[in-house]
């Protein structure tokens, strides 16, 4: 298949990743890429299961 990526290519990029960046960041890049996901899902969806605020405190 032209466009699969194998585990020789996945191997080649997180080298390539943590020679850039290096090990100390990597956790930084994972995090900030993470809570990105969750705003992009949160907008798409509309998802309120991670607003912190109780229905008491909602404007009506």
């Amino acid at each position: 298949m032209p466009g699969f990526v194998g585990p020789w290519q996945l191997v080649l990029l997180l080298l390539i990743v943590l020679i850039i960046f290096g090990a100390k960041r990597l956790p930084e890049i994972g995090k900030g890429m993470g809570s990105g996901i969750r705003e992009f899902r949160k907008g798409v969806g509309g998802d309120d299961s991670d607003d912190d605020s109780t229905p008491e405190t909602r404007d009506a």
